[in-house]
């Protein structure tokens, strides 16, 4: 039995298990300061152990971020200049081990994503895969040679800077950048331009759709030509926005233009932009499969 924690800057998912088909206990609260949360994890996970009658023999946390993901780093496992509010400079890596005593796999909660569906998922066989969350920030996560993407710090693809939409005049809500493309296109800022919930977007949706996909598309493209990945994952809460993957799929086309001479980049583009294969239990499978690369290790 392994323990599994979604660290999201929004709210904690924890559950046990080994994989889809046991994923038990799943649980949820919201991210509150990082002594409550953090201890309120390390509570589940005693539960579950007294329940179980076992410990459980490894943890994995895929984590909003920035984060240290440099082993040799004195600051690994530390979350670094996240806008959260409290959470710069936590030690999430050391205070689960001081706690629970087992090894803790950890890396971002994208990355995570992208391991579960390379795995269990829509990206079974597939290297390179990379997953993108959409949501309140947004975020990207890539498997390269069986390999988690890592280097300078991790992938940050939601600051990239991108076109306009010729009929979009919103200032963008990034504290770092304004209108990078998290600025323009998460879920925050979709709200703060159209004064809206992006659930509730009535009779402005095709236009904000219309939008939003100008901008996922240009980040598909620019992911195509960087990392050439076998498949592209978009999930996240604002990609469940009716038409919205069918609009970037064609914008994406519309961007290459012919030049990636593929018929992932033209005739199959349907099966190369997907949804998530493990649908909202992507993040939190991550965290398992973490938890299991730390034991092999």
């Amino acid at each position: 039995m392994m323990a599994s924690i979604e660290a999201g800057g929004t709210k904690f998912v924890c559950a046990v298990g080994t994989g889809p088909h046991d994923l038990r206990a799943v649980t949820s609260f919201p991210t509150t300061t990082p002594d409550e949360t953090l201890a309120q994890a390390i509570a589940f996970v005693r539960e579950q152990e007294e329940l179980a009658g076992q410990s459980v023999s490894a943890l994995g946390v895929a984590c909003f971020g920035p984060v240290d993901l440099r082993t040799d780093s004195p600051t690994f496992g530390h979350i670094t200049s996240t806008p959260k509010p409290g959470w710069g400079g936590t030690d999430v890596v050391g205070t689960f081990r001081q706690a629970l005593g087992v090894p803790v796999g950890f890396d971002t909660d994208v990355n995570g994503a992208a391991l579960a569906e390379s795995r269990w998922g829509a990206g079974q066989g597939l290297d390179p895969v990379v997953y993108v969350t959409v949501g309140t920030g947004i975020g990207a996560g890539a498997l390269v040679n069986r390999q988690l993407l890592h280097g300078l710090l991790h992938p940050e693809v939601g600051h990239v800077l991108v076109r306009r939409h010729p009929e979009d005049t919103f200032e963008g809500v990034c504290p770092y950048h304004g209108d990078c493309l998290e600025g323009l296109a998460a879920g925050p800022a979709l709200q703060a331009r159209w004064q809206r919930r992006p659930a509730d977007l009535g009779p402005l949706r095709d236009q904000a759709v219309a939008m939003e996909s100008w901008y996922l598309a240009q980040l598909a493209t620019m992911l195509m030509y960087l990392l050439s990945p076998e498949r592209i994952v978009f999930g996240g809460g604002v990609t469940k926005l009716p038409g919205l993957l069918p609009a970037l799929r064609k914008d994406a086309v519309s961007i290459v233009n012919g030049y990636i001479d593929a018929p992932a980049a033209t005739t199959d583009i349907d099966s190369y932009i997907v949804p998530p294969g493990l649908g909202d239990q992507a993040g939190i499978l991550g965290g398992l499969a973490l938890a299991q690369r730390a034991v092999s290790r």
